[in-house]
Order: structure tokens, then sequence, then C-alpha cells
């Protein structure tokens, strides 16, 4: 699962797979909008926790992962 994350005052997004399902990435979200977590928490494909304060979000986009193309081809 790919997921963007908006950071307000931040140039750039945070964009990782996650192995986690849709549903669960949106429980999380959801959780730390309604301040039942002060950080919002997502496991990426290689283990590692990204942590995101929740008043700092500016949006989550949660998308299908892209697969990767390997090797020579037409296009």
């Amino acid at each position: 699962m790919e997921v963007k994350i908006g950071v307000q005052h931040a140039p750039r997004e945070i964009v990782l797979e996650s192995g986690q399902s849709a549903e669960e990435v949106e429980s999380a979200v959801s959780d730390a909008l309604a301040g039942e977590a002060r950080l919002l928490t997502l496991v990426d494909d290689n283990g590692r926790k990204v942590l995101v304060p929740a008043d700092r979000l500016a949006y989550v986009e949660i998308g299908q992962p892209t697969p990767r193309k390997v090797g020579f081809g037409a296009l």
C-alpha cells in the first residue's frame, strides 16, 4: 500500500510503501486526528516506523502500490 503524507510547513511529502491494509492506515489516521493518539504511526515494508505529530498533518493519501518495472522492454 502506498501512503503519501503531507506535513504542514514542510516542502516535501513523506512517501512510504506499507504492508498495512488501507483500513488499518485509515484507522490510524482517524485516531490521530480525533486526538486519541498524538502521533500518526505507520510501519513501512522494511520495518521502519514513521511517526508524524497529529497536529502537523496536512493530508494523507492512501493508494495502491505501483509495480516497479525491472529489466528491458518496450514501453
